[in-house]
């Protein structure tokens, strides 16, 4: 938003120069991006008169001008088709820096001798003076200004580019800023009158105006200007939009956007004769409409489009571009003026979807007031009267299906205290709430204060709105800084977070890269992971922003294995991965049951690449080490004891299981899975652990263990059994000795050396008391006792 300081100044004083007002504009939330400053390099150009005009003596297309600067007059050579005498026109002498019409470029005037004429001075365009891209004649002055004057005097400008947040759309004005203005310097803001002279003729006799989709269109507000005389506007009015970086067309079209600028309510003028039955409905448009638009492209509208009809067809896009059909054009004489209010997201919907972004959307898009439409609409018509020639019908049409009551909000001394850390009088508050336009009265013997809202400041809707209001004003850097008060608050536990917090650090520890994903998934996605789920096992989005994101995922694999296969792409070595996240499984008549899940996925080469490794490739025996990593540092005592998944090849599979319950699997991925996700890594092994079944197994108490003071004793035993048994089972068998402090399987092996049907386990059996030092014939008593019970359980031999 550009405002000109040159108008600005019309609505409020300016006391302050622009470094300083810039500065508390910043300060108190409008933040000023950068200052221009126009006429900078007028030095050397002045107002001048045109006294008098000959023709050149030896060129037909050239003239003779002579300019009276006040104190002196000259004649210069120019051949500009709009110079007249008496013209007041901006005249550079030699040496002046002026912009090259042709080439753009900034250049010294010099004198000059053209046709045997010297001419040592210019009279200026637009362009040349860097105003705007306007070359086609010399830039002509209002009558009034004064002869000899600098030029930066009176025409120079400072501009502020201001960033404005998207809840002030109050802010999108010159009247806005005005008002933080005299806010922020103690100033009072001037208004400018509204009224205009009115005939008997009513408005409503001339057209009727429909709101079919009130939701969407709050207000609706038109008037009525006939007779009407399409011109240029006035110097002074396309000085103001040139300085706000808009470009002047026409009278018409230039006090349209000029009110806008003006009170940030946008405003569309239609060709009253192009409207069929004189009757204006704002609808929703309907399937297979289009509208040629004010741009001369045809847009297709859908049914979520809101739009400005006539009784037949569309006229314009609401809120967002006029239609070609009813544009005013040069031989218009009756207009139609709209000043509405529509839905925000409605507008900001229809231009994303038309790629149509313009100044008008741009405002509607942060929910301006709806009172603001039928003040805007009174001070467009008073100058279509002014400036047109115009003559209004009386009274305006005004729409108004989305009234609703305001009520005053109460502010509590305490609450002012309380979110600012310091006291005000109230007497404070309330001039500082006035200045801002907001009304207050006492309501409670505490300095309470009931506090009306004013129509502009849509933003404000609670109590702390106000209070933001008041530390904005005073100055954030008026508020002292202090130390903290009060007590510290009590820790709160969060058993699951710390849980969760705890796992991932050991699996980073063990090597492994977290990875988080969209708890969103796809039907594709879910038929990878789960083709025979039945109809509802997955919760379906009522309203999906993708197909890709249409269902709450119900496991962590889907997006896991898809990670996987995006990285196999680029990794040669290994990819470990792990997630964190919540799957999703429907209740009846219930929210859905959501679960923490720990989840991981790895494979690749064991080692990176190196003339020191080989190819070894991780495999399921390294997921279960990283498995038994994390619960030994969990203090949770797991099995892992063979199970069946659909994803996973059998035989290769374990559930993992604690404490009488399963917590999870552990296995190889099925070739067929790892095909549906484009993996062709083999093997490729996957994780999942419930963190919400692990967790009560993690809280119990711990309790000291001294370190053993006496040595321990390490033997080996190998034994034959059937193929069929798992080493588990085994060793949990010899670690329920009560001097068997440690067991660990280092070898297994089936082959020749082995009858048929039969596997070999190899045990490192440590032995150990934390009272006395063992004796080899205890060592060797408690070693033949685990050789008996493994035969009588298991039927194992030991291996010869």
């Amino acid at each position: 938003m550009k405002v000109s300081l040159n108008w600005l100044q019309h609505y409020v004083n300016l006391s302050l120069p622009a470094p300083e007002l810039s500065e508390k504009l910043t300060m108190s939330g409008t933040e000023v991006d950068k200052v221009e400053i126009v006429g900078a390099g007028w030095e050397g150009i002045s107002v001048g008169q045109v006294v008098a005009l000959e023709k050149h003596p030896n060129a037909d297309r050239l003239l003779l001008a002579t300019i009276d600067l006040g104190e002196e007059s000259t004649t210069v050579v120019t051949g500009a088709p709009n110079l007249e005498e008496g013209q007041k026109v901006p005249f550079a002498r030699v040496d002046a820096q002026l912009i090259d019409g042709h080439t753009g470029k900034l250049e010294k005037l010099k004198p000059a001798k053209i046709r045997g004429v010297r001419s040592e001075g210019m009279v200026c365009s637009e362009k040349e003076l860097g105003i705007s891209d306007h070359h086609e004649g010399i830039m002509v002055l209002p009558p009034e200004a004064p002869v000899g004057t600098p030029l930066d005097q009176y025409l120079g400008d400072t501009i502020l580019d201001l960033s404005t947040t998207p809840n002030r759309p109050d802010c999108l004005s010159v009247i806005g800023i005005a008002r933080e203005v005299a806010a922020l310097t103690g100033q009072d803001t001037h208004i400018p009158d509204i009224s205009y002279e009115e005939p008997e003729s009513l408005v409503e006799e001339w057209v009727s105006v429909e709101i079919a989709d009130p939701d969407l269109c709050p207000r609706y507000c038109a008037s009525l200007i006939t007779n009407v005389t399409i011109g240029p506007s006035p110097q002074w009015m396309q000085q103001r939009l040139l300085a706000s970086g808009m470009r002047p067309i026409s009278n018409i079209v230039d006090i349209t956007n000029y009110v806008m600028l003006e009170y940030g309510q946008p405003l569309h003028a239609f060709d009253y004769e192009q409207i069929k039955g004189k009757k204006v409905i704002v609808r929703q448009a309907k399937a297979g409409e289009s509208l040629f638009t004010i741009d001369g492209i045809k847009r297709g509208l859908n049914q979520d489009m809101l739009i400005i009809a006539d009784e037949k067809d569309p006229i314009a896009l609401a809120g967002v571009m006029g239609g070609a059909d009813s544009e005013v054009i040069d031989t218009t004489t009756s207009i139609l003026l709209e000043s509405a209010n529509f839905n925000g997201p409605s507008i900001r919907r229809t231009s994303a979807k038309l790629n149509l972004r313009s100044e008008a959307s741009s405002r509607f898009e942060k929910s301006i007031s709806p009172d603001l439409a039928p003040i805007a609409l009174r001070r467009a018509t008073q100058l279509l009267t002014e400036l047109a020639g115009g003559k209004a019908a009386k009274g305006i049409v005004d729409v108004y299906p989305g009234k609703r009551e305001k009520k005053p909000i109460l502010l509590p001394q305490e609450r002012i205290s309380r979110v600012l850390g310091l006291e005000f009088e109230t007497g404070r508050v309330q001039e500082v709430l006035a200045s801002l336009g907001f009304s207050s009265e006492l309501a409670g013997a505490a300095g309470d204060l009931s506090v009306a809202v004013p129509y502009w400041r849509t933003d404000i809707q609670l109590a702390d709105d106000i209070i933001e209001e008041i530390a904005r004003i005073i100055g954030y850097d008026e508020i002292p800084t202090t130390m903290l008060r009060g007590e510290v608050p009590e820790h709160m536990p969060a058993p699951l977070l710390t849980l969760k917090d705890f796992a991932r650090d050991i699996l980073v520890g063990c090597g492994m890269q977290e990875v988080i994903t969209y708890s969103l998934t796809s039907q594709a996605m879910l038929d990878k992971i789960d083709p025979q789920r039945k109809v509802g096992a997955a919760l379906k989005v009522a309203n999906p922003m993708s197909l890709e994101q249409e269902y709450l995922r119900t496991s962590l694999s889907g997006s896991l294995l898809a990670s996987f296969s995006a990285n196999e792409r680029h990794e040669q070595n290994s990819i470990r991965l792990f997630e964190v996240g919540r799957v999703y499984s429907p209740r009846e008549n219930d929210l859905p049951d959501e679960k923490e899940m720990l989840a991981g996925v790895l494979g690749g080469l064991r080692f990176d690449r190196s003339w020191l490794s080989g190819e070894d490739k991780l495999g399921f025996f390294d997921a279960k080490g990283i498995l038994e990593t994390l619960f030994s540092r969990l203090r949770v005592e797991v099995s892992f004891v063979p199970a069946e998944d659909p994803n996973l090849i059998p035989g290769r599979t374990a559930a993992v299981a604690a404490a009488g319950q399963k917590l999870g699997v552990l296995g190889e991925v099925h070739p067929r899975t790892a095909a549906l996700f484009d993996i062709s890594s083999q093997p490729v092994i996957f994780f999942e652990v419930d963190l919400v079944k692990l967790l009560p197994l993690t809280e119990g108490v711990l309790r000291y263990q001294p370190i053993p003071r006496y040595p321990e004793i390490a033997r080996d035993l190998a034994l034959v059994v059937d193929a069929d048994i798992a080493a588990s089972k085994v060793q949990g068998i010899i670690q329920s000795f009560p001097l068997v402090s440690q067991v660990t399987l280092f070898d297994v092996y089936s082959g020749d050396k082995v009858p048929q049907g039969k596997k070999s386990l190899a045990f490192s059996i440590r032995f150990q008391s934390l009272e006395r030092t063992l004796t080899d014939e205890e060592v060797n008593r408690t070693q033949q006792k685990i050789i008996e019970r493994l035969q009588q359980e298991l039927g194992a031999t030991l291996r010869s």
